[in-house]
């Protein structure tokens, strides 16, 4: 792998045909001659697996709940009683923002949707899929709150006894794990291979070659691309695609375009916190009543607004690994909807366009998609790309119709941001929550979120007017480009005026990559991630980038 501003190195010929045997390599000994991107197995550095305590819902859930008739069993008990929800309201559990267990963006991106007309044809497509549904990160705030609640029920820091709403509490144990990919997360990428398979299935060559597919070394990552793998291909995927695996460590720089965050350092430091600091400040706002409620329920606990926040992330951890969380239900309808705003605000300022690394944590990914419409490897260092990888063609094809990769929903951000999609750049105030907004995380980053690139060919030009039926206009054959963000038409026109306002959201795919030759150098890449700047408040950078005078230094 490449170290940043590395020398370019070459990849041995035929690597990636029958030296990659089941499953890519079953011992240590049968891949001690392959190059680490192609080993699957043992894991290299698959980062942080401890696995939780088994889900027990049938013992747990304590559904049916009153008023609500029986239901059969499900993966995941969502039938819960919300203070305040009424009627068609939309689900909580589709206002858990990026935890949100995952589902096709239930509003549009602002066009509507169309069929392919008659003698279009769809001939390439590169899909960026985030990981399935996981356990916490590391670290992460509910274990925080589960160690708080655990010291005060056993007496370590006090003797407390809950009552009301938080009596569960008195005999509740934290069962998570870390990281790792929970039961649904494996049916959620197994289900998007099976319907992308529907989708795109003829695309595949199916002529005996092996197409190439990207990951990362990361356990949910590599798990997250053998399960979809196994949706679209079978049980026997491996007699069909390769896995090329870029590693993801903290330790170490390795060049990754699926997690570039590890390859811009001012991305975790404080010079990005925009997000972070929004929604602290939000929190105190709508969680102020949540707050005052539990805090009576909790007598020598001092419960906090923090832990109010850590709670409803259990609410969505819980939910997701054991298929039923009793802290759910302490939230009102309101306040999920304010939870849902929290974790807009702060993927706009750590993220996309408030975050001044947001072009350039996405930028790599944009330049070997280019590369790919473009027909040619990479061979000087940009950004994050690995030109070992990127420059064969071998482990970055150039022709494939199919091209499939893995990344996390924060990068997968970034990307979006990279590309220009400005139609997400609203500052949002930390006030109030805006009800018509673009930016709503749930419906472009819930686990399992996948962006599909669709590169369609047509007769000749298509007139945007779709409304009132397929109309071909006088002209050439024309080639076009269409972005679906979880199933739904990101419009380009929106975004890129030079698109067209079109019913359809496409844009003429000379067009677009004229309109993307510049995005590398409006990335700031070399500034954004090891220059030296301030701090500014959120909202203050609206571009993805530092401000215009701001010094660098390298």
């Amino acid at each position: 792998m490449l170290y940043r501003r590395f020398a370019v190195a070459a990849v041995a010929a035929g690597v990636a045909d029958g030296s990659v045997v089941r499953r890519q390599s079953a011992s240590s000994s049968a891949s001690s001659n392959l190059p680490d991107y192609y080993v699957t197995k043992p894991e290299l550095l698959p980062g942080p697996t401890p696995t939780g305590v088994p889900a027990f819902l049938a013992e747990t859930n304590p559904a049916p709940f009153a008023s609500t008739t029986y239901i059969p069993p499900q993966p995941l008990e969502t039938q819960v009683p919300i203070l305040g929800q009424v009627g068609n309201d939309e689900s909580i559990y589709h206002y858990h923002g990026q935890l949100s267990h995952y589902f096709p963006a239930s509003s549009s991106f602002g066009v509507d949707e169309y069929p392919l007309p008659e003698n279009a044809s769809i001939v390439q497509l590169n899909m960026l899929s985030r990981h399935g549904s996981r356990y916490p990160t590391k670290g992460a705030g509910v274990e925080t709150l589960a160690n708080r609640i655990k010291n005060y029920t056993t007496g370590v820091s006090g003797d407390v006894t809950f009552t009301g709403k938080l009596s569960f509490l008195n005999g509740w144990k934290y069962k998570l794990g870390e990281e790792i990919l929970v039961p649904v997360g494996k049916q959620e990428l197994f289900d998007s291979g099976v319907l992308h398979q529907y989708m795109y299935g003829h695309l595949n060559p199916n002529n005996g070659t092996k197409i190439i597919a990207r990951t990362t070394t990361q356990d949910r990552m590599l798990m997250s691309a053998e399960y979809f793998m196994a949706g679209f291909f079978g049980l026997d995927w491996t007699s069909n695609a390769t896995l090329i695996l870029a590693r993801e460590n903290l330790t170490g720089t390795f060049n990754n375009t699926l997690a570039g965050y590890y390859n811009c350092p001012n991305s975790n430091k404080a010079v990005n916190l925009g997000g972070t600091n929004a929604t602290t400040k939000w929190a105190s706002v709508y969680l102020a009543n949540a707050t005052a409620r539990l805090h009576a329920n909790a007598p020598g606990f001092n419960w906090t607004v923090t832990d109010s926040y850590n709670a409803q992330s259990l609410c969505a951890y819980e939910t997701v690994a054991l298929g039923y969380s009793a802290f759910c239900g302490l939230f009102t309808y309101e306040e999920w909807e304010g939870y849902e705003y929290s974790v807009d605000i702060n993927f706009a300022g750590n993220n996309m366009f408030n975050s001044p690394t947001g072009r350039a944590v996405g930028v790599g990914y944009v330049q070997e998609i280019l590369a790919r419409l473009e027909h040619h490897v990479i061979t000087s260092p940009e950004a994050q790309i690995n030109v070992t990888l990127d420059n064969n063609t071998a482990t970055f094809p150039i022709n494939q119709s199919l091209n499939f990769d893995f990344s996390h929903d924060t990068n997968i951000a970034a990307i979006i941001t990279a590309f220009g999609f400005t139609q997400f750049a609203e500052v949002l105030p930390t006030d109030h929550i805006v009800r018509n907004r673009s930016l709503i995380v749930s419906h472009m980053e819930p686990f399992g979120a996948r962006l599909d690139i669709e590169v369609i060919n047509t007769p000749s030009p298509l007139s945007g007017d779709r409304c009132n039926g397929t109309v071909y206009e006088a002209g050439p054959p024309t080639t076009y480009v269409h972005f679906l963000l979880s199933q739904r038409t990101l419009p380009l026109g929106r975004s890129f005026p030079e698109c067209g306002n079109r019913d359809d959201g496409w844009c003429e795919l000379q067009t677009w990559l004229n309109l993307q030759s510049n995005k590398l150098a409006e990335a700031e890449y070399e500034h954004s991630c090891f220059g030296t700047y301030s701090a500014v408040p959120y909202g203050t950078i609206t571009n993805g980038v530092p401000l215009s005078n701001e010094t660098f230094t390298a």
